[in-house]
């Protein structure tokens, strides 16, 4: 099996800073793979909030993680900053699917790339709705030109 070629910074619109923490490495000495969905899930989140599309205390709407998927190509570890540049991949009905890429430091190369998608869903009755007109606004920020 070939894999494609990883992720350059220029392949996404909008990154989220993060630092590494600590505890954020395994046994191993570099982060643990579960630790990349809680960085990418916080920089989706992040860019949702700036954009006023999610507020904590009072969406009636919310996206759900319905799908995620993660390629590594090169290790992270404490004391890296981390980037994760996100793009949109698809915006349908009632979800969005977001690619993402996570960079070391200042590397131009992704060190995992891959997908996240959200469905949305009204908060009291958990049934699939219509993608909120603020979300649909800000996927517009998430569009890349040069692909």
């Amino acid at each position: 099996m070939s894999r494609s070629p990883a992720e350059n910074r220029s392949d996404f619109a909008h990154f989220h800073k993060i630092e590494t923490r600590w505890k954020d490495n395994d046994i191993f000495g570099h982060v643990n793979n579960v630790v990349y969905y809680s960085y990418i899930d916080t920089a989706v989140n992040s860019f949702l909030i700036q954009q006023g599309v999610l507020d904590l205390q009072n969406s009636k709407v919310v996206g759900l993680v319905a799908e995620t998927q993660c390629r590594y190509n090169s290790s992270l570890a404490f004391p890296d900053t981390v980037y994760v540049g996100l793009r949109l991949a698809h915006l349908g009905n009632s979800s969005i699917r977001y690619e993402f890429g996570v960079f070391r430091n200042d590397e131009e190369v992704a060190s995992a790339q891959g997908h996240f998608v959200h469905v949305y869903v009204d908060t009291t009755t958990n049934r699939t709705v219509p993608m909120p007109e603020t979300l649909v606004r800000a996927a517009d920020l998430l569009r890349v030109t040069n692909r």
